[in-house]
């Protein structure tokens, strides 16, 4: 599970000392967290259920019923959220179809729709937390702020939440280069030719085709096996050769545009901002020995 997703969070409530839950079961039209601070409860979303306590994260996707039982007196925060793309992943997603293509070409493979996140992401069910220290860090800090309605409070609550959902992303060890044997060889083969082609005009859609896929399945299985998206991967590639460029010779910045496979050093720079934080010039001043 690698991030280009950021929870919005919608409401946040935090119920001490709960004897019992007022509805036995209850459906709500967002995502949902229960995250037990004490006590403990039982629960069961669709095939999920179980009994959870401190340590554990209860998250059931919208439309679905929640069926949960107190065991003992609870403590716990109950949060509603939603699923949106992280802004500067907007450019990677452009290019997930075809690295050329016009952005009006490429809308239906953006992983636009909540369900479709919630798929990829795997977030159903108990979750147990291994570093309960972090864990109970997020929460006494959602604690203190749950009495806030502010702005801030609001901004903070909701860091707090992604910090949750990160954490999970961490233990679940996702984001790490996973051994080739493990990996389809039609995805190998896609990290092969995308490696040998990436610095020239790409097209995605025709990649995916050869490889019997549609373009959405091969952005999601290259992303299960590698931690991140075919564009993703590419623009890293072309990324690191415009910083060696920019380091070791004196090309102008549309040349270095088009030997990484970029149509003019507009796009590469406004790439290269995105995704490292400055200009290529700023980069080139500061990088330069």
């Amino acid at each position: 599970m690698k991030f280009d997703y950021y929870a919005n969070l919608v409401s946040h409530v935090y119920w001490e000392r709960k004897e019992r839950f007022a509805l036995d079961r209850d459906i709500y039209p967002y995502w949902t967290m229960f995250a037990a601070q004490e006590g403990k409860f039982a629960f069961s979303i669709n095939d999920h259920e179980g009994e959870a306590g401190f340590g554990d994260l209860v998250i059931c996707p919208p439309n679905t019923w929640f069926h949960r039982r107190t065991i003992s007196t609870l403590n716990f925060h109950f949060l509603h959220f939603s699923w949106e793309e992280e802004p500067a992943a907007n450019t990677d997603t452009d290019m997930d179809m075809d690295m050329d293509m016009e952005p009006a070409a490429k809308t239906d493979t953006v992983r636009s729709t909540e369900s479709e996140i919630g798929e990829e992401l795997q977030l159903r069910g108990k979750i147990s937390i291994a570093d309960e220290v972090r864990l109970l860090s997020d929460l006494l800090y959602l604690t203190k702020l749950a009495p806030e309605r502010n702005r801030i409070a609001q901004a903070n609550k909701q860091h707090l939440l992604n910090d949750l959902l990160r954490l999970v992303s961490l233990e679940r060890g996702n984001d790490l280069n996973p051994d080739d044997t493990d990996i389809p060889p039609e995805l190998q083969q896609a990290h092969q030719l995308m490696t040998a082609h990436a610095y020239a005009p790409l097209n995605m859609r025709n990649l995916a085709h050869s490889l019997k896929l549609s373009p959405v399945q091969l952005t999601r299985r290259f992303r299960t096996a590698y931690g991140v998206t075919p564009s993703e991967f590419v623009t890293e590639l072309r990324l690191s050769r415009a910083c060696r460029l920019l380091e070791e010779t004196e090309l102008s910045i549309d040349k270095i545009a088009t030997r990484c496979g970029y149509e003019n050093g507009f796009y590469l720079s406004r790439v290269f901002r995105q995704k490292r934080g400055m200009t290529p010039s700023f980069y080139r001043k500061t990088h330069r020995v």
